[in-house]
């Protein structure tokens, strides 16, 4: 049977900016940005997941809201192109507790190089993964938005561009 990971994410927005972590490219010496996030640890619910991401990546407390996205990455739909674990990751909308100031870990991980509030105004211009900047704008703005995206559709619209 396969293995699905389960992951929690955490969407926090704050003037009218979105607090995302840096990752250095392995490839190319760019970089991408991805919401402080990360698998489950047994014996702990997503919504303590979101809060240990969020420390752990991003040095900030936050309070969990309610759930904002799902993604799902199933790999035998997507060509295996982020590897052959089925993953879920529900993105809980988040508030940064008074007093909580996002930072570089002491410890980060080996490819993290930051952590940065991204005006959504920009989000278009930077490479988020998942891929769902657009849905994020949407949330934010209020529109219509996908709250269950599975990767095979993102790529499916990047190939119609």
């Amino acid at each position: 049977m396969e293995k699905i990971r389960l992951r929690a994410c955490a969407l926090i927005i704050e003037n009218e900016a979105i607090l995302l972590v840096e990752f250095k490219n392995d490839n190319d010496g760019g970089v991408h940005y991805n919401l402080p996030a990360g698998g489950l640890e047994p014996g702990e619910t997503l919504i303590e997941a979101a809060q240990r991401e969020a420390k752990e990546e991003a040095c900030v407390e936050v309070e969990v809201g309610p759930v904002a996205f799902v993604y799902e990455y199933q790999p035998t739909k997507n060509n295996y192109i982020y590897g052959d674990t089925h993953s879920v990751g529900v993105t809980f909308e988040c508030r940064l507790k008074p007093g909580s100031l996002p930072k570089l870990p002491e410890s980060p991980d080996p490819h993290q190089i930051g952590v940065k509030w991204i005006p959504i105004s920009e989000l278009h211009s930077i490479q988020l993964y998942p891929e769902i900047n657009e849905d994020i704008v949407d949330y934010f703005s209020g529109e219509h938005y996908r709250n269950y995206v599975e990767e095979h559709d993102i790529q499916l619209s990047k190939s119609l561009r």
